[in-house]
C-alpha cells in the first residue's frame, strides 16, 4: 500500500501489492544493530539502521514473520504515504487526498501516534488531530459516515511521522507493542522490558553454548527469554493472534498460518544441553518467576533458587551471567554502593575465567564500586532511565597473572 507522489500530490492508491515493499521496525535505543541482525536472517533486504528502528524491505510474508519472531522489536510499520507539508492546511489536504476507503471502512475503529519534529510542526497531538479530521472528513463527504477513535483497542494504529515539511504515514501492523510477549502472568515490583532483555541476552552474545545464569532474577524475564530461545520458541508463540494485521483488507489468512507453522516446527529442534537457572532472595517474586515459567511450560528448562546471591556456589561449567540489580529507583536498598560492592566481590572470589558477566544499571556511582574493570559498556535506555550494559571477564586471580 505505497503511496507515491509528484509535485508534492498524491498519485496512486492504496491498492494491495503482493510485491515487496519498505516497512520500518521499532526498537530500543542500542538495540538497532541487534534488530538489523535479526531481519537480516530472516530475509529482509535493503536493511538500515535508524534511531531507535531498522528500514527494511520485504513481502507480506516477511511482515508477518518479523512481527512473529523478531525478539528486539517493538513493532513493525509500513509506510503507504509520503509527502510535504508547509502548514496546517497543507497537511489537511494532502491527507484528505489519500483514498482511505482503500484501506479501512466506515464501521473500522483507528487511532494516530504522531511524532513531529522542527519547527513547523511544534505539537505532535494537534498535527494527529488535523489528520484524523481530513479522514473523517473524506469519509463523510463520499459515504455520509465516518469510522470512529478508538484509542485503547484500534482497528487500525496510524503513526504520523513529520520531521520539518517532510510528512511520512506508516500503518502499525502489530497492535499492541510486541515486547507484551504474553507469558507475563505475575509482575515483580521492576521488571525488565522482554524486549531489552532478550536485546541484552543477544548484546552479550549468548549463542546457546553455555550455561545461563541471572543471580537476581526477579520475576524472571532473563530466565524465560533465555529458555524461548535455546528452544527456538518465537517471541509471540504466547501472544495467540493478537495482531494489527489480520484486520486489514489485504490479510492472508493462508499466508499467516504457513509462517506460524513453519516457525513453530523449529521449536525444540535445538539440541541444548546446558542450564538456565536463576536467584532471588525475595521469595514472592521467585514465586511470580515460577507461575511465568509455568504458563510459558519452561518450569522444567529452568531451575530457581532463593538465597543471597553470595551464598550461592557458582554454575559448574563454562556460563554468562546476565542481570539486572536494582539501581535504587523502585527498588529501594539501603546502602546500594555497599550492595554492588558485595556483588563484585562475590564475582572475584567465587567465579573463575569459565564466567562472564553482563550487567545493566543506571546508577554510574554505584558501578564503579563493583571494583572490576569493565570490558564493554553499552548505552541503553531502560524506560526512561539511562543505563549501561556492563561486561566484566572474568580471571582467576588478578588480570595481570591471568596475562602472564
Amino acid at each position: 500500500m505505497i503511496i507515491q507522489k509528484q509535485n508534492g500530490k498524491v498519485v496512486n492508491d492504496t491498492t494491495p501489492s503482493t510485491n515487496t515493499f519498505p516497512m520500518v521496525a521499532k526498537t530500543m535505543m542500542g538495540l538497532e544493530e541487534v534488530l538489523a541482525d535479526e531481519l537480516r536472517a530472516m530475509g529482509a533486504q535493503q536493511v538500515e539502521i535508524l534511531p531507535r528502528a531498522v528500514s527494511f524491505v520485504g513481502d507480506m510474508r516477511l511482515l508477518y514473520r518479523a512481527n512473529y519472531c523478531c525478539r528486539t522489536a517493538l513493532a513493525i510499520l509500513k509506510p503507504f504515504a509520503t509527502f510535504e507539508a508547509n502548514n496546517d492546511q497543507e497537511l489537511y489536504d494532502q491527507v484528505y487526498r489519500i483514498r482511505w476507503e482503500k484501506i479501512l471502512d466506515v464501521d473500522c475503529t483507528f487511532m494516530i501516534d504522531s511524532t513531529t519534529s522542527g519547527e513547523i510542526f511544534t505539537h505532535s497531538y494537534y498535527a494527529a488531530l488535523k489528520t484524523k479530521d481530513a479522514i473523517v472528513d473524506r469519509f463523510r463527504r463520499n459515504f455520509g459516515q465516518r469510522p470512529s477513535i478508538d484509542t485503547e483497542n484500534a482497528d487500525y494504529k496510524f503513526n504520523l511521522h513529520i520531521r520539518d515539511n517532510q510528512v511520512t504515514l506508516l500503518l502499525n501492523s502489530s497492535g499492541e507493542s510486541l515486547h507484551k510477549r504474553g507469558y507475563r502472568q505475575a509482575v515483580g515490583v521492576a521488571p525488565i522490558n522482554e524486549v531489552l532483555a532478550a536485546g541484552i541476552i543477544q548484546l552479550a552474545g549468548w549463542k546457546c553454548d553455555c550455561n545461563f545464569y541471572d543471580p537476581m532474577c526477579g520475576s524472571g524475564t532473563f530466565l524465560i527469554e533465555a529458555a524461548m530461545l535455546a528452544n527456538r520458541i518465537p517471541a509471540q508463540y504466547y501472544r495467540g493472534d493478537n495482531f494489527a494485521f489480520k484486520r486489514w483488507k489485504e490479510f492472508n489468512l493462508g499466508e499467516w498460518k504457513s509462517v506460524k507453522e513453519q516457525e513453530n516446527r523449529r521449536i525444540g529442534s535445538l539440541d541444548f544441553e546446558y542450564d538456565i537457572w536463576g536467584n532471588d532472595i525475595d521469595i514472592t517474586v521467585l514465586q511470580q518467576a515460577e507461575k511465568n515459567l509455568e504458563y510459558a511450560k519452561l518450569h522444567h528448562d529452568v531451575m530457581l533458587y532463593n538465597g543471597s546471591f553470595e551464598d550461592q556456589d557458582p554454575p559448574e561449567g563454562r556460563t554468562l551471567i546476565v542481570t539486572n540489580p536494582p539501581y535504587g529507583e523502585r527498588i529501594k536498598v539501603e546502602d546500594l554502593n555497599a550492595m554492588y560492592e558485595l556483588l563484585g566481590d562475590v564475582f572475584k572470589r567465587k567465579y573463575g575465567e569459565r564466567c562472564e558477566v553482563w550487567l545493566i544499571s543506571s546508577d554510574f556511582e554505584a558501578l564503579k564500586h563493583i571494583g572490576l574493570k569493565p570490558s564493554k559498556k553499552i548505552p541503553l535506555l531502560n524506560g526512561q532511565l539511562d543505563c549501561r550494559l556492563v561486561q566484566f571477564q572474568l580471571y582467576e586471580g588478578s588480570l595481570k597473572a591471568s596475562k602472564a
